[in-house]
């Protein structure tokens, strides 16, 4: 198994009482309550992480990308990868992802990457996403054009790092003369590329077709075993064996002495992670035409252990989240893996309000207890069946 070190870099300052008041961090939660000066110091702390975790030996750091939200400070996460590009020496450096259908201008995201990709000699991971329901009404795009706009983006991206320009582009969203970006990828014929997703059928069904990695993000572990089934189902519609490198899990781990220390340490900023920080508006998260009905029905049922406050053991329960001493988390994380049946764990080691010096010592920790036990463990299809 391969363990990215996967961070969000929320507004750990947020006021969670005023976003409780409002219901939801995102859109409508007012950027009045973000202060510059602790942001700034934020960001420094969080790349610190990430440079930490390659040091630690983790196999890759990520960022992502989202809009109007103290849920994820990375509205351009090109600018903290290419932070992190000089500086992350040994592992992977992935942006999961950029949100295609949100740009006028789906080259910049060529260029962007193809630089990125230099700057690593091959070491960067390209995600390509539509972006989430919300952030239609943060940028003002049609939610029902997001499918049309995001595989006409992907097509033109493929396309420029891989004919030589110039030519001529004319699609229905994108029009251009002169397709010739400089610089080319670094990648052979261009980087990898993950494709990030709630559960959508549609991405699941895409993603397998064009054999992409599929990134299943926060979801309960039956649930997302069961989304992996069906990417692999798919792959062999498609020809071919999926491959466990081919599905990653979203997750969040933390390890302390004991099972009981552990939850009592991570208690605060667990539940303020997954009750404020994660609070919706779900008119504004499921925006008309965003997805299909198929999508809606099956994404819905995966979120639906967010449909509510939880406790800290309502979240273990499910199996969305792994706290606990070491024996614990590599026991967890094993038993998942071989009932799912995933090659690579994106895994948060900071969530929601925890502090800087708690993070590093939950970085150590699984460096030490954890990455060691799954350098080469692939999932055990024997013991899948006792698993399910």
């Amino acid at each position: 198994m391969k363990i990215f070190n996967f961070h969000l870099m929320p507004y750990a300052h947020a006021n969670l009482e005023e976003i409780r008041r409002q219901g939801t961090s995102w859109v409508t939660y007012s950027n009045a309550f973000y202060d510059p000066k602790k942001g700034a110091d934020l960001y420094h702390e969080y790349l610190d992480q990430l440079e930490f975790a390659d040091k630690l030996g983790f196999d890759g750091v990520a960022v992502n990308e989202h809009h109007q939200t103290a849920y994820g400070i990375m509205p351009t996460p090109g600018v903290l990868a290419g932070a992190l590009a000089r500086s992350i020496k040994h592992g992977d450096v992935a942006v999961l992802g950029r949100a295609l259908p949100l740009v006028n201008n789906p080259l910049v995201i060529a260029e962007e990457f193809a630089t990125l990709d230099n700057l690593l000699r091959g070491r960067f991971i390209a995600g390509f996403v539509r972006g989430i329901g919300a952030e239609y009404h943060t940028m003002g795009i049609n939610p029902a054009e997001s499918h049309a706009r995001f595989h006409e983006a992907h097509d033109l991206i493929i396309k420029a790092w891989t004919q030589p320009g110039p030519f001529e582009f004319d699609g229905r969203y994108y029009k251009f003369k002169h397709v010739n970006p400089w610089p080319r990828p670094y990648s052979e014929p261009y980087p990898r590329i993950f494709t990030p997703s709630s559960g959508s059928i549609d991405t699941i069904r895409w993603s397998a077709q064009k054999r992409y990695t599929y990134c299943q993000t926060l979801a309960p572990i039956a649930a997302v075993a069961q989304t992996f089934s069906l990417f692999r189902e798919e792959a062999d519609k498609a020809g071919y064996q999926a491959t466990p490198d081919q599905l990653c899990w979203s997750n969040a781990i933390y390890v302390a002495e004991t099972d009981e220390l552990a939850l009592k340490q991570v208690r605060p900023h667990l539940e303020a992670y997954a009750n404020d920080f994660l609070s919706r508006n779900p008119v504004m998260m499921s925006p008309p035409g965003y997805s299909s009905v198929a999508s809606v029905k099956r994404v819905r049922a995966m979120k639906a252990f967010m449909s509510q406050r939880q406790s800290a053991e309502d979240i273990l329960e499910k199996g969305v989240v792994i706290v606990g001493s070491p024996n614990t988390v590599r026991e967890k994380l094993a038993a998942y893996q071989d009932l799912a049946g995933f090659g690579i764990s994106l895994t948060k080691t900071q969530f929601g309000t925890m502090p800087h010096a708690m993070v590093q010592e939950n970085q150590i920790a699984i460096a030490k207890e954890v990455l060691p036990y799954f350098k080469n463990r692939l999932p055990q299809p024997h013991v899948k069946a006792a698993a399910e």
